[in-house]
């Protein structure tokens, strides 16, 4: 009797050992999860404590920012490693990686005019250069569209169709001794070369009025400018964070994802501390039910940069290990003060450039979600100028939510949306004044619901979502960075 006890015992051990090492405490008695239930778990205080403590990481440091790699950042990591940790409900692991810093400043004044220019990241330097200005054709993407005198002279450029390191190199190649871009839309622009290249010349960005100014000035008369640069390159040690259920199925996994870094000028509360936290706060509350298939949430870090941490992620992974990841989400921006409600255009409809298979059903699910409630939604373009970047390159079907950037609100979106014609979705895009007080709580608390909407559908089931091939890569089509991107990358702004 005491051998077969003995048995029993050990038989029980090795069971509960088998469930504890797969899933999570309490797995079998959890309710399945729902998209009511796991709605009904979001509360807009767990929202605004999560991005009022990121405000706190920046305020604690001299920078006031929490740039990757620097304190801010740092806090910022460790507190969501150790906050997902802490649930026992995922598997949690900090992805190591050392990426190239640089911090710019500009100084341009034409004709004795000083504009309001901001230097590129990773724009080489230039002191005092002193030359007569040029235009290019088109949008400066090829050798043809500069002119035949451009050796020596600084070079204006529209912004469009390919990057700004494009830019910058073949301003470079024509011999030029700088070059400004100038925004296709209304407002400043601010944005990075994407990294270090020899071909690159000294680069700032200026405002589509300011550009169309100097444009028409050059078109009348010869204009001399003056053009300071000042970079500064460091490399440094940063993190993503990844955390998967430990139950569901690990061979169909849905991943969500949001950047977790913001631009040296400020803390990027709205950009992107609204994506950080609106899936923080959804995976806290999706640790009351059960689920069958896995979820991955990904905070990213350098998005700021080049989208580096989510590049350098997916570029980890072998096709084996990616192709188990069944749909990619992404979350940045989503509680601007004056908001538009922005989806993904994942089937192209509104601006002809598709996703992977996959792509417009994501779509379709967030039209859904804002449908059932009469909530007026909006597409926005899906040029890859974010975290789902990486993702649709290897043809992994990506979406998402966008509320607004540095685009001006119309009059349309008015009677859509609310708010104010005339002024960005948000005024302190990538600024100082991107703090908690400039977060839309309406705004935040909507796409946070979204989120566990769709968390919720495909963590039940994928049934009727196209498959995917197990290869394959796809290039983005650089010739829709002319549109504002859907985030804030599209505000990591490299075209």
């Amino acid at each position: 009797m005491k051998s077969q006890l003995l048995s029993l015992a050990v038989a029980v051990t090795t069971i509960s050992q088998g469930v504890v090492g797969q899933e999570p405490f309490g797995w079998p008695f959890k309710p399945m999860v729902t998209q009511d239930d796991l709605q009904n778990k979001i509360k807009l205080k767990d929202i605004m404590a999560g991005v009022e403590k990121l405000q706190s990481f920046s305020d604690a440091h001299p920078e006031k920012n929490r740039v990757f790699g620097g304190n801010g950042h740092k806090d910022t990591v460790e507190w969501i490693y150790n906050e997902i940790k802490a649930t026992g409900y995922y598997d949690v692991k900090k992805q190591e990686q050392v990426h190239l810093w640089s911090h710019a400043e500009a100084a341009l004044n034409a004709n004795g005019k000083d504009l309001k220019a901001s230097a590129m990241s990773y724009s080489p330097p230039a002191s005092k250069i002193m030359a007569e200005l040029v235009v290019a054709k088109n949008n400066g993407c090829n050798a043809t569209d500069y002119p035949a005198n451009t050796q020596g002279k600084i070079v204006l450029v529209e912004r469009g169709v390919c990057s700004f390191g494009e830019k910058s190199a073949q301003a470079g190649d024509a011999k030029a001794a700088g070059a400004i871009v100038y925004n296709n839309v209304p407002g400043s622009l601010a944005g990075t070369l994407g990294g270090l290249d020899k071909r690159h010349v000294p680069t700032a960005g200026l405002s589509q009025e300011d550009g169309k100014n100097l444009a028409t000035l050059v078109a009348s008369g010869k204009i001399d400018v003056t053009m300071n640069v000042i970079s500064l390159f460091e490399n440094r040690t940063t993190w993503n964070v990844i955390a998967e259920t430990k139950g569901g199925d690990h061979n169909n996994v849905i991943m969500f994802g949001a950047h977790s870094d913001s631009v040296d000028a400020g803390p990027g509360i709205n950009d992107n501390g609204s994506g950080s936290i609106g899936i923080m706060t959804v995976a806290k509350a999706l640790t009351n039910f059960k689920l069958n298939n896995a979820v991955r949430f990904a905070w990213w870090t350098a998005e700021e940069f080049g989208l580096l941490g989510s590049t350098f992620y997916v570029n980890s992974l072998d096709d084996r290990e990616l192709h188990k990841v069944k749909l990619y989400l992404n979350f940045d921006m989503i509680g601007s003060p004056n908001f538009a409600n922005q989806i993904y255009d994942g089937d192209g409809s509104a601006y002809n450039m598709t996703g992977p298979a996959g792509s417009a059903e994501i779509e379709y699910l967030f039209e859904k979600f804002f449908d059932d409630q009469g909530i007026p939604h909006q597409p926005t373009a899906f040029t890859g100028r974010s975290d789902y970047s990486a993702f649709i390159k290897r043809n992994v079907p990506a979406g998402g939510l966008f509320t607004g950037a540095e685009v001006v609100k119309t009059p349309e979106q008015v009677k859509l949306f609310g708010g104010e014609a005339g002024v960005a979705y948000d005024k302190n895009y990538h600024g100082k004044g991107d703090t908690v007080a400039n977060i839309n709580k309406g705004a935040i608390f909507l796409n946070t619901r979204a989120i566990a909407y769709a968390i919720a559908e495909y963590a039940r089931s994928l049934k009727g979502f196209p498959t995917r091939p197990k290869t394959g890569k796809r290039d983005v089509n650089p010739q829709y960075s002319k549109m504002p991107g859907g985030g804030c990358g599209h505000h990591t702004v490299f075209m």
